[in-house]
């Protein structure tokens, strides 16, 4: 038997609800705390001084200098159209959620549905068991049904007359299917392993390949020992960057949801519950960390480095104009000195000066199709700082940091240092043409609009790049 007052024969007449994680899948502390850091980067020491005082004080200040657009929150459509029918049927509902007052009397007005609103006070967080104390006193009888979805509400199904359980997890159900009347759930198993997958950005990992390029341009990918320190380098830079994707996808809830195609990703779509990053971004750094402790502290040194700068791309960088390309064209050349850190081989300046104009032009070409996929740039949010005749000069700057790519290699061909690793250095000419044609193929493509949104997925999924890959090796190998 459940320890749980004696219930009463007929149904309540009120149906009280949980906000976040319940009616949406997303959570408003944390859409909140995403928006006031990209506000201001001095937010970040505001908040640990505020958490200091308490959670509710937190919440307080947070919601007073931030707002969301309930327009376009992701809603749990299934519960909210159950909810209307109970409205429209007559039937009490209460909004009782953690969130703060001002949150929850803005979700209220939104939805128009709730009778009342309440919410954390600034003083006192309104969450597990001083939720069931204010249900009491606002059903001094117990006479309520209760919606909610996470294991604070645990000591609350008990107590209500009949239980409702949205967005779940499964050990959370089972645990209030033993112990409260459940009378209906909504949307079990809201959390899917493919959400997960495809929000950590999986198909993204192939681009730190890269830490294995010191390795192969220095002669030496056959040493196992070392061939060992960059995979495990790979596997820290992957799971750092996994995190990285996740902080990026929290700041940009607002513009992904506005967006044609990126609306479609788990935080933004409501696929996945945003309150999965608390868990996720700090186990994907620790794990990152501890493989990175077993390498030369250098490589620590420029993980960190990596982190610190996609985390202020994520937040402010991005919004920049120019510099946004040469700082995510800069990551791609941080990955190579990362793999050269991990080794212990010291990146060539002729590797270095390549990398440079060959990532900054395809910095440059990912957002000439971020500024094709967003439409009229000149009206859109998506990229303000771009006027709507930047794409002509993007593509211009992006094929010409191509060819500076390609003259680069020339000068290395004809240098020392091509001598010394290659017996035949001559033939190394032929992986110029072979580089020119991809660049301007992928050029030619995005212009007349073949290639998607995503432009690592185009390049993994075509056959003409791993084609000039195996010719590129075979010229590597017959040079050598």
């Amino acid at each position: 038997m459940r320890d749980s007052p004696d219930r009463l024969d007929t149904d309540s007449p009120y149906l009280c609800v949980d906000l976040d994680g319940t009616l949406t899948t997303s959570d408003t502390l944390i859409e909140s705390v995403f928006i006031l850091i990209k506000q201001s980067p001095l937010s970040i020491i505001y908040l640990l001084i505020w958490l200091f005082r308490g959670k509710a004080y937190l919440k307080r200040r947070v919601a007073l200098l931030t707002d969301i657009d309930y327009e376009l929150v992701p809603w749990s459509d299934d519960f909210v159209e159950f909810l209307g029918e109970q409205y429209r049927d007559g039937r009490k509902l209460t909004l009782v959620t953690a969130s703060d007052q001002k949150v929850a009397d803005a979700v209220a007005a939104h939805l128009g549905i709730f009778e009342e609103a309440v919410g954390s006070d600034g003083k006192s967080n309104l969450n597990g068991k001083r939720k069931l104390d204010k249900l009491r006193v606002l059903h001094p009888e117990a006479k309520f049904d209760y919606a909610g979805n996470s294991g604070a509400d645990l000591k609350i199904f008990p107590y209500a007359v009949n239980a409702y359980l949205v967005n779940t997890y499964s050990w959370i159900a089972k645990k209030a299917r033993k112990n409260s009347k459940i009378e209906r759930e909504f949307n079990p198993g809201v959390t899917s392993i493919s959400a997960i997958q495809k929000s950590l950005r999986v198909y993204q990992w192939p681009k730190n390949l890269l830490l294995f390029l010191p390795l192969l341009f220095n002669h030496r990918i056959n040493e196992l020992p070392l061939l060992f320190q960059a995979a495990i380098a790979f596997l820290s830079f992957s799971l750092c960057a996994s995190a990285v994707y996740l902080l990026n996808d929290c700041f940009d809830l607002e513009n992904d949801r506005k967006h044609p195609t990126k609306r479609n990703r788990p935080f933004a779509s409501g696929d996945l519950r945003l309150d999965l990053v608390v868990f996720l971004v700090p186990a994907l750094l620790l794990i990152s960390i501890a493989l990175a402790l077993t390498l030369p502290s250098k490589f620590l040194i420029i993980l960190c480095v990596y982190f610190s700068i996609c985390f202020a791309y994520s937040a402010w960088i991005k919004h920049g104009l120019i510099v946004d390309v040469l700082v995510l064209s800069g990551c791609y050349v941080i990955r190579i000195l990362a793999g050269g850190a991990a080794t212990g081989i010291v990146v060539s300046d002729w590797l270095l000066g390549f990398s440079v104009f060959f990532f900054l032009s395809l910095g440059l070409l990912k957002r000439y199709l971020d500024l094709r996929n967003a439409g009229d740039v000149a009206q859109s949010n998506f990229y303000s700082q771009y006027s709507s005749g930047d794409n002509r000069l993007i593509h211009r700057f992006g094929v010409v940091s191509g060819l500076l790519s390609v003259v680069v290699l020339v000068f290395y061909i004809y240098g020392n240092q091509a001598m010394m690793f290659y017996g035949t250095p001559n033939l190394l000419w032929l992986l110029c043409p072979i580089l020119l044609f991809w660049i301007f193929r992928l050029w030619a493509f995005a212009q007349q609009n073949r290639i998607g949104a995503d432009l690592i997925i185009y390049v993994f999924r075509d056959p003409f790049t791993y084609l000039l890959t195996v010719a590129s090796l075979i010229v590597l190998w017959a040079a050598a």
